[in-house]
C-alpha cells in the first residue's frame, strides 16, 4: 500500500467519525440545555399544567415559557390549551419526546455507577 493510500483511508475514517460526532453533538445542542432536560425529564411522568411545571421544575415564568416554546418548536412537546373556566396550558411529551425517555434511564443508571 502506498503512502498516498494510506493518507487517504485515515481521512476516510476521519470523515465517518466526524459524522459521526456531528450528529451526537447536534442531538446534545438541541435537548442538551439545564433546563430543557429539567423539563424533558418532568414530563416524563405525563402531561402537566404550566403551574405544575414552574412549581416541579423551580424555574421563573420566563424561563419555563422560552424553554416550552424551544421544545414545541422543536418537536419534544406539545401544548394543549383548555379553554373551559380556568383557563389552563398543558404540555406533554410527543412521540419525538418520548423516545428520549429511555435515553434518560441510561444516563440514570451511569450516573449511579459513576457520579
Amino acid at each position: 500500500m502506498a503512502v498516498g493510500d494510506q493518507q487517504s483511508n485515515d481521512l476516510d475514517s476521519d470523515d465517518e467519525y466526524s459524522e459521526s460526532a456531528c450528529s451526537v453533538i447536534d442531538s446534545i445542542e438541541q435537548i442538551g440545555s439545564t433546563w430543557r432536560l429539567i423539563v424533558l425529564h418532568d414530563l416524563q411522568d405525563g402531561e402537566k399544567r404550566f403551574n405544575e411545571l414552574k412549581r416541579s421544575t423551580d424555574a421563573s415564568s420566563r424561563t419555563l415559557s422560552r424553554v416550552l416554546d424551544d421544545l414545541q418548536e422543536t418537536g419534544f412537546v406539545t401544548r394543549r390549551l383548555e379553554e373551559d373556566a380556568p383557563v389552563a396550558t398543558y404540555y406533554s411529551l410527543t412521540e419525538k419526546g418520548r423516545s428520549l425517555c429511555p435515553v434518560f434511564d441510561e444516563i440514570e443508571e451511569w450516573a449511579d455507577e459513576w457520579l
